[in-house]
């Protein structure tokens, strides 16, 4: 948790910078929630909406990039004050990178839509997109209040988005195999899940950077869930 400073500029500088990551961080939070229930829906409208409102997270993401250039070259912050505004930094970066990633999501919209549907794709889509979403939330919130317990449950909870993005690439990859038709949609919800996952990658990041804010500490390895990269079709899943 922040301390007053005896200078009060510096105080409405790191101010200012919280409360821009926090615009940030719920404008990500809603491209997430609106991108998957425009895959859900396939609604063409509300993902082109996505796309549009990304600008504003990109503006904000530069927004800050700037106060932390100024406060650094106006108050010439030293030792916590200058991992404050770093570490600021850092977190729009990895809320910016959210939000290219719910972006992304949201162009496949179309193309999906123009294809045939896979029974329980774009609700199955939705629940890690749920599950990330919340991640955001509680990343947030562990923010604000600098609560170093609240970043460690959550860095804890992508493991659950990994296992998640093992059992739909499975799911994905059977549709394929045994539906020459689903072949295109299968690939494209292959990439959302697959952008699903980095995305709670990021959100750990938030959190390992919010653990160093707070603590001035590293966080060890946390484990990895992911699979994708060495999954493959057995002949029972191919239904040979």
């Amino acid at each position: 948790m922040r301390t007053p400073h005896i200078t009060s500029a510096f105080d409405q500088d790191i101010d200012r910078l919280y409360s821009l990551v926090l615009t940030m961080g719920g404008l990500v939070e809603q491209a997430i929630a609106e991108a998957a229930v425009s895959l859900e829906k396939r609604d063409d409208e509300r993902a082109a909406q996505v796309v549009q409102a990304d600008r504003e997270i990109d503006e904000l993401e530069q927004q800050i990039n700037e106060a932390v250039v100024r406060a650094i070259a106006l108050r010439q912050p030293q030792a916590d004050d200058l991992r404050a505004i770093v570490t600021v930094m850092k977190i729009s970066g990895d809320l910016e990178r959210l939000g290219d990633y719910a972006k992304n999501m949201a162009k496949r919209v179309p193309v999906l839509a123009r294809n045939p549907g896979v029974d329980g794709a774009g609700a199955a889509l939705r629940r890690q997109a749920k599950l990330v979403r919340l991640m955001v939330k509680d990343a947030l919130d562990a923010f604000a209040r600098g609560d170093v317990e609240k970043a460690r449950d959550v860095i804890l909870r992508d493991l659950e988005v990994d296992q998640m993005t093992n059992a739909l690439f499975r799911e994905f990859l059977t549709h394929m195999m045994e539906d020459p038709r689903a072949i295109t949609p299968c690939m494209h919800f292959l990439f959302i899940a697959k952008n699903l996952e980095r995305m709670g990658d990021h959100v750990t990041e938030i959190c390992e950077q919010i653990v160093y804010l707070e603590t001035g500490e590293r966080t060890e390895d946390r484990p990895k869930g992911d699979i994708t990269p060495q999954m493959a079709l057995t002949p029972e899943q191919g239904g040979a």
